[in-house]
């Protein structure tokens, strides 16, 4: 057995004072305070100090980060990405794919999938690394006028037999898919992908307030960075700015890195959608952690100054990190340390469909992260066993 004590632990946007957390076989078996239970005489005691513990964040959407890409062939690619994203507190991970050929999608699908699989059934080689546990599909069912940097030319019909050779190919481990509802076709296939168990999230999209309300009639359940990419919310015409924001089914999430929003939109956000249903994201690139320069994103060059990543004129994800975003999100929404962690980590699990994730509790992954006063990653544990420090 382990036992972890700090100063404080928190989770599902709460605090606990002077906890003592017991883990056995990389599960959460007790969680109490020191004034109410000793430490067990069998177990391995790590003191972390004066700190915090939190759950360890989960990052639904990311390209890339440490000058790799998550749809490189390269056999160092997802080892690099994921030793980065262990080094600011993200434990679990969906790795994103963009609009590319569609060949160059399938092979993509098929190295993830193969990924998520041995990193399932090798957990004791993966020590230092985040973990894949899904698939998120950005793209190609994405809007023309809405589209970002995704190229026009690659951009797909939303149609059922297309979703099903990149199901077939990801071996069923798509587990989010970003779709723009006003598509044809795209109504019955939200429906499809949310009986699979997919989360299917309205984004690239310039749908109107009904069509967007008709996507969620349909499965959707989520909103892919809320306001990028998206109708621009007008008063007389809301939009799928106004349906997210307004409709208690739909949680969203936003990349808070200070560029894609205003602060104050952040904090519009934060307020409309309440510490449940607001999920943090990064959009990370390949560029994330590394010096300004010309990287890719999928199958795009992308240009990297001042914290801006670019492509064509037009911002093409970014190199945020997940500590950042939650710091960030604290600072420009006025909101406890506690609720900021819970948007990166039990709120993305709970849209993602793990309920063992994203919270400290018994019975969960001992997935947890130790953070300064500040807010910033000390240290990192996944099921129990350090791989950052």
């Amino acid at each position: 057995m382990l036992a972890f004590t700090a100063t404080r632990l928190l989770t599902s946007g709460e605090t606990l004072e002077n906890p003592l957390l017991l883990v056995e076989q990389g599960r959460i078996v007790e969680i109490a305070t020191r004034s109410d239970r000793q430490v067990p005489v069998s177990a391995t005691l790590t003191n972390l100090g004066d700190a915090a513990l939190a759950p360890g964040y989960f990052d639904l959407h990311i390209h890339g980060s440490a000058g790799y890409d998550v749809m490189d062939a390269s056999s160092d690619a997802l080892p690099a990405v994921e030793r980065l994203l262990a080094q600011h507190g993200v434990t679990s991970y969906f790795p994103t794919t963009v609009t590319a050929p569609l060949d160059n999608i399938l092979r993509a699908l098929e190295r993830l999938a193969d990924a998520i699989e041995v990193a399932a059934n090798h957990k004791a080689e993966r020590r230092g690394r985040a973990v894949p546990l899904g698939i998120h599909l950005e793209g190609p069912f994405i809007s023309h006028a809405r589209r970002g940097v995704h190229s026009l030319e690659l951009l797909l019909p939303a149609k059922l037999d297309t979703f099903e050779r990149f199901w077939q190919a990801s071996r069923g481990h798509i587990r989010m898919l970003t779709i723009a509802p006003e598509l044809d076709g795209a109504q019955e296939l939200i429906g499809t992908a949310a009986a699979r168990g997919v989360c299917v999230s309205l984004g690239h999209s310039d749908a109107d307030f009904a069509t967007a309300e008709a996507g969620v009639f349909a499965g959707a359940r989520h909103a892919t960075h809320t306001f990028n990419a998206m109708r621009p919310l007008d008063h007389r015409s809301p939009g799928i700015a106004g349906a997210v924001l307004t409709d208690a089914r739909i949680s969203a999430d936003i990349i808070a890195d200070g560029i894609h929003l205003n602060p104050a939109v952040v904090k519009l956000f934060a307020t409309a959608k309440g510490p449940e249903q607001t999920v943090l994201i990064t959009d990370a690139t390949a560029a994330t952690g590394m010096p300004d320069g010309s990287y890719h994103l999928g199958s795009m060059q992308v240009e990297v100054k001042d914290g801006k990543c670019m492509s064509g004129g037009k911002l093409a994800g970014s190199v945020l990190t997940m500590d950042l975003a939650v710091r960030n999100l604290a600072r420009f929404a006025e909101w406890d340390l506690s609720q900021a962690v819970a948007a990166a980590s039990r709120n993305p699990a709970r849209v993602a469909g793990f309920k063992n994730k994203g919270v400290l509790a018994v019975g969960a992954d001992a997935d947890f992260i130790v953070l300064n006063a500040q807010g910033e990653v000390q240290r990192t544990f996944i099921g129990g066993v350090e791989c950052f420090a």
